[in-house]
């Protein structure tokens, strides 16, 4: 059941390990899911965020591989869904903001200035600047969709330990072009997750 109390989203999402193997989501409520988490802001707006949904048994038997001291996500989960963090997302830059200049979201003199702004600063910036600009846009969107994912009834796990050497070349990607974010297990929890403690404000606040 979908959960529209914001704050029921908020407090109510836990990490958990173990699902109901019962329950799967279909592909096209998983695209509804996708969709929403896509509304995540991006670095001038290039959406760097590339998923790979592992929901198949043979998947799932790949993924195991990758994630082995996280097995009891990725077997019992519906899906885990890989994030990768796409390094040439620049490619897409005409199709982004034409369509910003097609839905009248700006005009096509603004579309071309940033172009000729934009196009060529991510083209020639460093390997390790651009690794990090997209680790950002992609830890927003996997939050994003954590919290998408509550708000259509299901539980999720963020995971970083996998093999990150072998992921993308594991499921057909270029690794040289896809950085790996993380995993991000979904499903119904078999077992509640556990509440934690957070620290209180002040004491990761500094107000200057």
């Amino acid at each position: 059941m979908k959960q529209t109390d914001f704050k029921e989203i908020l407090h109510g999402r836990r990490s958990v390990k173990n699902y109901d193997t019962n329950v799967k989501i279909s592909r096209e409520e998983m695209e509804e899911i996708l969709t929403e988490a896509t509304t995540a802001p991006s670095s001038i707006n290039m959406q760097p965020w590339r998923f790979v949904v592992v929901d198949t048994p043979e998947g799932k038997e790949k993924m195991l591989k990758l994630a082995q001291f996280n097995s009891s996500q990725v077997t019992t989960s519906s899906a885990v869904i890989a994030v990768f963090g796409d390094m040439n997302s620049i490619e897409y830059a005409d199709e982004i903001y034409g369509k910003q200049v097609e839905h009248g979201f700006m005009p096509e003199d603004i579309k071309e200035k940033l172009l000729d702004m934009y196009a060529p600063l991510y083209k020639n910036m460093p390997d390790q600047s651009m690794k990090e600009l997209v680790l950002i846009d992609a830890s927003l969107v996997s939050m994003q969709i954590m919290l998408v994912a509550r708000a259509h009834g299901y539980d999720t796990n963020p995971i970083g330990g996998f093999d990150r050497e072998l992921i993308a070349e594991a499921f057909g990607l270029d690794k040289d072009r896809y950085v790996p974010v993380m995993l991000i297990s979904i499903g119904k929890a078999a077992v509640e997750g556990r509440p934690s403690y957070r620290l209180p404000v002040d004491a990761v606040t500094t107000w200057k």
